[in-house]
């Protein structure tokens, strides 16, 4: 059980969504508002968030888009339990599993995401490559941030099975795995559009978020990219209006 002193309450897009998370170990950011605001879904949509953490890249994505049927999948129990009360807390409905995105299907089955059940999932996988990050001495950071060779692939995988036929799938990922990420997504989806985002302007792109379709035809489009701060250092107003919730990323269709 968690202790009250070593929970935060913080604010996200700008007040409306508010999360008790851990003080220490893996803490939400922007890479999670991010993710939501590039996540194309609808009301009624079935919507999975992998890895969920205390729930904000789910929770941000219904907070944008009311009416979908929202499931949290976390290893974590505690960061599981954080999730289920904050969704509480914020009046929304989500369904909270305790889960390892890397399970047999089997184990989805039992959970309630049968094969091809699902209209969109959504997830922010470890993405550190170990060979160049030094992992923290905390087991549930480092979980949360260092990969393993097989870790993309497990997690697209887990996706594609439990996603119906054109269903989509949104992932962020560092920039410099872009390769990672387009071997991964080559067997069974299609369609991928690609968003650079630069920490600043005229330098490279440190993540990448990709929207794929379970079955998808169409090119590949690469999408201009988005700059999280100006040369001054502050941050653009339209990536103030996406981190406040009340803007979209091009990902999502009209």
């Amino acid at each position: 059980m968690i202790e009250a002193a070593d929970i935060t309450e913080d604010a996200f897009l700008g007040g409306q969504l508010r999360l008790m998370q851990k003080r220490s170990g893996h803490r939400a950011g922007h890479d999670a508002i991010l993710l939501a605001a590039a996540t194309d879904a609808r009301a009624g949509d079935r919507v999975v968030d992998f890895g969920a953490g205390v729930g904000t890249a789910g929770l941000a994505l219904a907070r944008r888009v009311a009416g979908i049927r929202l499931s949290l999948v976390e290893i974590d129990p505690e960061l599981a339990e954080l999730a289920r009360g904050n969704a509480a807390a914020n009046g929304m409905a989500a369904e909270t599993i305790v889960l390892d995105v890397t399970a047999e299907a089997q184990a989805f089955a039992s959970n309630g995401l049968s094969p091809d059940s699902v209209d969109v999932v959504l997830m922010n996988p470890p993405f550190n490559d170990p060979a160049r990050h030094r992992g923290s001495p905390d087991r549930a950071r480092h979980t949360a941030h260092v990969a393993t060779e097989e870790t993309l692939h497990a997690w697209v995988h887990a996706a594609r099975r439990i996603l119906r036929s054109n269903g989509v799938l949104t992932l962020i990922w560092r920039a410099d795995g872009i390769a990672e990420v387009l071997a991964a997504l080559s067997r069974g989806f299609g369609s991928l559009s690609i968003l650079p985002v630069h920490g600043e302007a005229g330098r490279a792109a440190i993540r990448v978020l990709v929207r794929a379709v379970k079955g998808g035809r169409a090119p590949t489009r690469l999408l201009p990219g988005l700059v999280l701060n100006d040369e001054s250092g502050l941050s653009k107003s339209e990536v103030t209006e996406i981190l406040e919730g009340r803007a979209a990323l091009p990902l999502v269709e009209p």
